[in-house]
């Protein structure tokens, strides 16, 4: 058999993004992930669409202590928590609404929701990510995992699969790759 040059040429170009590839993980559509901070397991939605992981909260309240911004909040997941959880604020997020979404005269066509830093596991890999707070319980999965924090797990994700990574698996003491 003989390779054209063109096709040799093509397959030169392919081999470094296959090395890239190797050092990945393959996850689902969606996953089992285990909230470190909070002792929760909790069915996730990864999307690569969206930039930011978003948590299912409610009754979001800012406040100061010790001269810091922390945010309370309550999860809005099911009955079962009702205790207030207090948290640092990371950053203010602005997350761009859908045309339908919002109000012409408002002129804001950007939700702020506060961030705040959550150790995750996901699979075997623990991680530190940024989740915006926002009430999610209209929706299936009270998680979603954006680009961001798929990017820190070095996540492929391949959606004809669901739960890849099984039950989460994280050890508290070791933290590699962060």
């Amino acid at each position: 058999m003989r390779l054209e040059p063109s096709a040799l040429l093509c397959c030169l170009f392919l081999l470094p993004g296959l090395g890239l590839a190797a050092n990945k993980t393959v996850y689902g559509l969606n996953e089992y992930i285990w909230l470190n901070d909070l002792d929760l397991e909790v069915a996730a939605k990864l999307d690569t669409g969206a930039k930011t992981a978003s948590l299912s909260a409610r009754d979001i309240r800012r406040f100061k202590r010790d001269d810091e911004t922390w945010v309370q909040f309550y999860l809005a997941i099911d009955e079962a928590h009702e205790h207030p959880i207090e948290r640092p604020l990371a950053r203010i997020s602005k997350i761009k609404r859908r045309a339908g979404d919002y109000d012409p005269d408002e002129e804001k066509t950007y939700t702020a929701r506060p961030v705040i830093e959550m150790k995750v596991c996901m699979g075997q890999a623990l991680r530190t990510i940024e989740v915006n707070l926002t009430d999610r319980s209209a929706f299936q999965y009270p998680l979603l995992i954006g680009s961001e924090a798929l990017k820190r797990f070095s996540a492929l994700v391949d959606p004809s699969l669901k739960y890849a990574a099984g039950k989460p698996g994280c050890t508290t003491d070791a933290n590699p790759g962060e």
